[in-house]
């Protein structure tokens, strides 16, 4: 009995199931990040699309049916009096509902409100002020009558028409070529980029610091910056534009909005994260090297430039893409810095003042949204893969 036990226990037993042998923990951690990358991307790819659609089409369906024809109801007036010519003895007065825009199919017209499908393209249909209108599928109409035509205001058509599908870059063009947009863009690169460089290169020097440098106080300096990133912008703001403005009128400034000032209101703001990102980074490098390069004789400076700075580049990257993001869709702190002064409008603040004058173009907001997240995007995209280094770095030893 002890012997077939024994031969049992050494028979080879079936391997698990392939539910057994996945990690559950693991699974879970992927999905959630499957479904986060979805819930970035579905409306960023809706905004990209429907910004590249045809107006009428985009006005009456969502970016998810831009494969397929959407269908449409409009009305227009036709032509008066004064477009008849005579050909024949009969007077006829020809144009196109659809004016220059051929994008569009008639699927049916009317003459009211209440019968908008009256008729069939092709078909004719008798008019109130004398003979009858036919309507082709193209939206070309030809209205004739046997005598002369007197009214002075074109009579209104209905229709009801179907939009096919069309992808253009005209939106783009349109919003490019607004008044000031351009000059908007270069006015967002303007502010973008010195807010972005200006603050990672004091927060490095203060990172090495205070993670490697002995002085007093160190330990309630380090509290200090980290109780900062809990202070609101909008408490801070206030109270930093009058600290400016007093600066300002002190050496003689006649107009405090300048581009220096809303350098030095991000580099504020940015400057404690900065720090505490990159202290922490330096703080986790190798003592060893610190200690190798003193006994050589390396100076603080040298180590600093020599080895930490190229060390550090990852948490520096990551920082730089916070610091990017946060500036360049900004429009607070630019519209306290800088005023709704033009020449020194940013990009935010010129999208918001079309939004206020052209907030029904529905193809004008799509595609100045979508231009306004395609530099970030770039920047982002360019260094994803240091920010994921910088992030997950002193994770693992």
């Amino acid at each position: 009995m002890t012997a077939a036990v024994d031969r049992a226990r050494e028979l080879p037993r079936p391997a698990p199931g392939w539910l057994a042998r996945v990690d559950m923990g693991k699974l879970l951690a992927h999905l959630s990040l499957l479904l986060l990358v979805a819930l970035w991307t579905f409306p960023t790819a809706g905004l990209l699309i429907s910004s590249l659609r045809d107006k009428d089409q985009l006005a009456v369906s969502g970016w998810w049916t831009a494969l397929t024809t959407s269908v449409t109801q409009g009305v227009t007036r036709v032509g008066t009096a004064e477009m008849q010519i005579e050909e024949g003895g009969r007077f006829v007065i020809r144009g196109n509902l659809f004016g220059t825009d051929t994008n569009k199919a008639i699927e049916s017209f009317g003459l009211s409100n209440a019968a908008p499908a009256a008729a069939a393209a092709g078909q004719s249909l008798p008019m109130a002020d004398g003979g009858a209108i036919t309507v082709a599928a193209d939206g070309g109409f030809e209205w004739v009558s046997d005598a002369a035509f007197t009214h002075t205001r074109g009579p209104r058509v209905f229709y009801v028409a179907n939009i096919a599908p069309r992808f253009t870059v005209d939106n783009y063009i349109e919003v490019l070529t607004a008044a000031g947009v351009g000059r908007s863009f270069i006015n967002s690169f303007t502010v973008t980029i010195p807010a972005t460089i200006i603050p990672i290169l004091m927060a490095a020097f203060a990172a090495y610091a205070l993670a490697w440098m002995r002085f007093p106080f160190r330990g309630p300096i380090v509290a200090l910056v980290v109780g900062l990133l809990v202070v609101p912008l909008q408490m801070s703001l206030i109270p930093l534009l009058s600290l400016y403005n007093g600066i300002a009128n002190a050496f003689g400034a006649e107009d405090g909005k300048t581009y220096l000032g809303i350098w030095l209101a991000h580099t504020a703001f940015g400057l404690p994260l900065a720090i505490y990102l990159l202290r922490n980074y330096m703080a986790g490098l190798p003592k060893e090297i610190m200690e190798s390069a003193r006994i050589d004789g390396a100076s603080h400076f040298k180590i600093f430039t020599g080895m930490v700075l190229p060390l550090s580049f990852p948490a520096l990257a990551s920082f730089s893409i916070f610091q990017f993001l946060w500036v360049w869709n900004d429009l607070l702190v630019a519209m306290v810095f800088l005023g709704a002064q033009e020449s020194k409008l940013v990009l935010t603040g010129k999208l918001v003042s079309l939004l206020g004058s052209r907030g029904n173009n529905w193809e004008i907001l799509t595609a100045g949204a979508f231009i306004t997240i395609v530099v970030p995007l770039i920047v982002f995209f360019s260094l994803q893969r240091y920010f994921v280094r910088g992030l997950l770095s002193g994770s693992v030893k």
